[in-house]
């Protein structure tokens, strides 16, 4: 008898949340991660499913689209979302998690997988027999990248992606900021920089003249990631654009003055000694020295320490509608998976998602079974809808959305009770369907 076993290339978060899946449903799963052997531009360590840009999955609230995908991932038993559950460090309505702890354990549940086999090496290719999942990340190796760009026989499509900085929490003067949440919502869970106009102005004339860190040269004439713009590049859009975006002032009380500042910095907890910080909204492409001068501008961070600077990274990844179904097999080979931002999804949360659904696919396969196709009307399987139906002429990776739900059968113009009604419509729709599929005698 052929044992059945699954190969996965890349072990962040798509590839290890693969790896979870597959093995629970009695697959024998090689998950391959080139680190240490071979490093990238933007990891620390050799752990498997490092965060290297913010440490938060977003929102946690049921109201919103990415609140109901943990859910849905929950019900799913999803690794990624347990563990973010179990090292979550204080971030209003959002999950937000120390990093450090978070990789440790999902390392630590993936080696303690009898039937996981974590192998330390590059894989230089596509392996010719499957299932195979390839999750290389957005950072994938130069040898493998062209395997894939062979493979789909299309031209990559390329944005770039920012990281923010990080503050030692001692460094930070706390007789000039608050603590509080917008609005309210998670108590006290933020640090919050508040800026009078002539502070913010000072700022926002440092900003736009910084001087900007050297690009490489295929880096020149490539966009950026709209949801993910360096701040300097949203700063250039006009003086009011950071008010409206990460700098917003609405919803926060500075208890010194009772008025809402003019604009804010917020910090966000980054472990759970709560020994760090990072800046909220704050990725950039700036020299690390012009880092330093310009946010010691903003008050509260004049003697700021910053164990890691703002930097920005190249991310890659396939024009998933031209080449992928939605059970995230490829068109032309059914044995071969993607997951992660490679396969064409924008952040932690819909990569792991990606992951999640590609190893219970490569489960499915591996016993003969057809592919899960999730319902259209949940989150996880609205996804999967986008990445296989979206105008690939111009397709852009996309965050989980309300909207990428179809309509409601009744209109609801309530958008609190519209968003219950989706939110109710998912979560039924996914028990029945988790209800008819079977995988290895184990419901999904």
């Amino acid at each position: 008898m052929t044992e059945r076993r699954v190969t996965i290339i890349g072990g962040g978060l798509a590839g290890s949340e693969a790896a979870w899946q597959a093995a629970r449903l009695g697959l024998r799963v090689d998950l391959y991660e080139m680190r240490p052997v071979r490093e990238t531009p933007v990891h620390r360590t050799d752990r498997l499913a490092e965060l290297v840009c913010s440490n938060s999955l977003k929102s946690n609230l049921l109201d919103t689209a990415s609140g109901l995908l943990k859910e849905e991932m929950r019900r799913c038993d999803s690794l990624i979302v347990r563990v973010a559950d179990a090292v979550k460090v204080p971030a209003g309505g959002a999950l937000a998690v120390d990093r450090d702890r978070f990789a440790q354990e999902v390392t630590g549940a993936i080696a303690a997988l009898p039937n996981v086999r974590v192998i330390r090496e590059e894989v230089l290719a596509i392996p010719d027999h499957g299932p195979c999942i390839l999750a290389t990340g957005p950072l994938a190796s130069d040898a493998i990248a062209a395997s894939i760009a062979a493979f789909t026989g299309r031209e990559y499509l390329y944005f770039f992606d920012a990281i923010s900085p990080i503050i030692e929490a001692d460094t930070i003067d706390r007789d000039r900021v608050f603590p509080a949440s917008r609005y309210g919502k998670g108590g006290d869970d933020y640090l919050n920089c508040p800026m009078t106009e002539a502070e913010y102005d000072r700022f926002y004339r440092a900003l736009i003249g910084a001087a900007e860190a050297p690009s490489h040269p295929f880096e020149k004439n490539v966009p950026y990631f709209e949801g993910c713009l360096p701040i300097e590049e949203m700063a250039r859009r006009g003086r009011e654009t950071l008010l409206f975006g990460p700098m917003k002032p609405v919803g926060l009380v500075d208890p010194r003055t009772g008025r809402q500042p003019f604009g804010v910095v917020q910090l966000r907890q980054d472990t759970l000694a709560a020994d760090f910080y990072s800046m909220v909204g704050f990725q950039n492409h700036l020299k690390f020295d012009e880092q330093k001068r310009i946010f010691r501008m903003i008050p509260g961070l004049e003697q700021a320490e910053f164990p890691r600077l703002g930097q920005v990274h190249r991310n890659s990844y396939i024009n998933a509608p031209a080449i992928l179904l939605p059970t995230f097999q490829a068109r032309r080979r059914p044995d071969l998976l993607f997951a992660g931002q490679i396969s064409g999804v924008e952040g932690y949360l819909e990569s792991a998602a990606s992951g999640l659904i590609a190893g219970m696919n490569a489960a499915r396969l591996a016993e003969g079974q057809p592919p899960l196709i999730f319902p259209a009307t949940t989150a996880l399987g609205a996804l999967s809808h986008y990445v296989s139906s979206a105008e690939s002429a111009n397709y852009q990776p996309t965050n989980i959305a309300f909207g990428l739900l179809p309509p409601l059968e009744e209109a609801i113009r309530d958008k609190r009770q519209k968003k219950a009604a989706l939110v109710q419509r998912a979560l039924d729709d996914l028990g029945a369907f988790a209800a008819r599929s079977m995988v290895a005698g184990q419901p999904v």
